[in-house]
Protein backbone atom coordinates (compact mmCIF):
# COMPACT_ATOMS: atom_id res chain seq x y z
CA UNK A 1 0.00 0.00 0.00
CA UNK A 2 1.20 3.29 -0.84
CA UNK A 3 2.34 5.43 2.01
CA UNK A 4 0.99 8.78 2.04
CA UNK A 5 3.66 11.56 1.74
CA UNK A 6 3.66 13.64 4.94
CA UNK A 7 2.89 17.26 4.28
CA UNK A 8 5.23 20.22 5.29
CA UNK A 9 3.22 22.78 6.68
CA UNK A 10 5.34 26.07 7.50
CA UNK A 11 3.95 29.23 9.68
CA UNK A 12 5.96 32.30 9.84
CA UNK A 13 5.63 34.52 12.75
CA UNK A 14 6.35 37.09 15.45
CA UNK A 15 5.98 37.76 18.75
CA UNK A 16 4.86 41.20 18.08
CA UNK A 17 1.18 41.15 16.69
CA UNK A 18 1.13 42.55 12.83
CA UNK A 19 -0.07 46.05 12.94
CA UNK A 20 -2.78 45.59 10.01
CA UNK A 21 -3.60 42.27 12.02
CA UNK A 22 -5.52 43.71 14.81
CA UNK A 23 -7.72 41.61 17.00
CA UNK A 24 -5.89 38.36 14.95
CA UNK A 25 -4.24 35.52 17.20
CA UNK A 26 -0.86 36.14 17.24
CA UNK A 27 1.50 34.32 15.39
CA UNK A 28 2.24 31.54 17.62
CA UNK A 29 -1.93 31.10 18.80
CA UNK A 30 -2.52 30.86 14.90
CA UNK A 31 0.48 27.76 14.92
CA UNK A 32 -1.38 25.94 17.73
CA UNK A 33 -4.64 26.24 16.32
CA UNK A 34 -3.76 25.09 13.03
CA UNK A 35 -1.86 22.28 14.90
CA UNK A 36 -4.99 21.62 16.75
CA UNK A 37 -7.65 21.84 13.87
CA UNK A 38 -5.87 19.73 11.30
CA UNK A 39 -5.23 16.63 13.89
CA UNK A 40 -8.76 17.18 14.93
CA UNK A 41 -9.99 16.97 11.03
CA UNK A 42 -7.44 14.46 9.72
CA UNK A 43 -6.68 11.90 12.51
CA UNK A 44 -3.78 9.33 11.89
CA UNK A 45 -2.83 11.31 8.39
CA UNK A 46 0.66 12.93 9.54
CA UNK A 47 2.19 16.34 8.61
CA UNK A 48 4.82 18.04 10.09
CA UNK A 49 4.21 21.72 11.31
CA UNK A 50 6.52 24.22 11.78
CA UNK A 51 6.78 27.78 13.32
CA UNK A 52 9.54 29.82 11.83
CA UNK A 53 10.16 33.11 13.94
CA UNK A 54 10.88 35.63 11.16
CA UNK A 55 12.82 37.69 13.80
CA UNK A 56 15.48 34.72 13.93
CA UNK A 57 18.18 33.17 12.48
CA UNK A 58 17.31 30.81 10.02
CA UNK A 59 19.34 28.51 8.11
CA UNK A 60 16.89 27.12 5.53
CA UNK A 61 17.28 29.59 2.50
CA UNK A 62 14.00 28.68 1.24
CA UNK A 63 12.46 29.98 4.71
CA UNK A 64 14.66 32.22 5.23
CA UNK A 65 13.89 33.63 1.94
CA UNK A 66 9.77 34.05 2.82
CA UNK A 67 11.09 35.45 6.57
CA UNK A 68 12.51 38.25 4.45
CA UNK A 69 9.94 38.69 1.81
CA UNK A 70 7.62 39.31 5.12
CA UNK A 71 9.96 41.64 7.08
CA UNK A 72 10.28 43.52 3.50
CA UNK A 73 6.60 43.77 3.52
CA UNK A 74 5.79 41.93 0.68
CA UNK A 75 3.59 39.19 2.80
CA UNK A 76 1.92 40.00 6.04
CA UNK A 77 2.34 37.42 8.87
CA UNK A 78 1.53 34.79 10.25
CA UNK A 79 2.05 33.42 6.76
CA UNK A 80 0.78 29.61 6.30
CA UNK A 81 2.69 28.01 3.33
CA UNK A 82 2.45 23.89 2.72
CA UNK A 83 5.07 22.82 0.77
CA UNK A 84 6.17 25.51 -1.75
CA UNK A 85 2.42 27.09 -1.55
CA UNK A 86 1.78 30.25 0.32
CA UNK A 87 -2.06 29.45 1.90
CA UNK A 88 -2.85 32.84 3.54
CA UNK A 89 -1.23 35.17 5.23
CA UNK A 90 -2.43 37.91 7.63
CA UNK A 91 -5.67 36.90 9.03
CA UNK A 92 -6.10 32.88 8.27
CA UNK A 93 -8.73 30.88 8.17
CA UNK A 94 -9.27 27.01 7.85
CA UNK A 95 -11.16 26.57 4.69
CA UNK A 96 -8.12 27.10 2.34
CA UNK A 97 -5.79 25.04 4.41
CA UNK A 98 -7.93 22.08 4.36
CA UNK A 99 -8.57 22.73 0.78
CA UNK A 100 -4.69 22.71 0.52
CA UNK A 101 -4.51 19.41 2.43
CA UNK A 102 -6.72 17.44 0.67
CA UNK A 103 -4.99 18.46 -2.67
CA UNK A 104 -1.93 16.43 -1.18
CA UNK A 105 -4.79 13.43 -0.77
CA UNK A 106 -5.60 14.63 3.48
CA UNK A 107 -9.02 12.80 3.74
CA UNK A 108 -11.37 14.38 6.16
CA UNK A 109 -12.44 11.61 8.73
CA UNK A 110 -16.05 11.53 10.29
Amino acid sequence: MEQKQKVKIEIYGADIICASCVNAPSSKDTYEWLQAAIARKYPGQPFDIDYIDIESEIEDSAQKEIAEQILNDEYFYPLVRIGEEVIGEGYIQLKPVFNALEKHGYVEQA
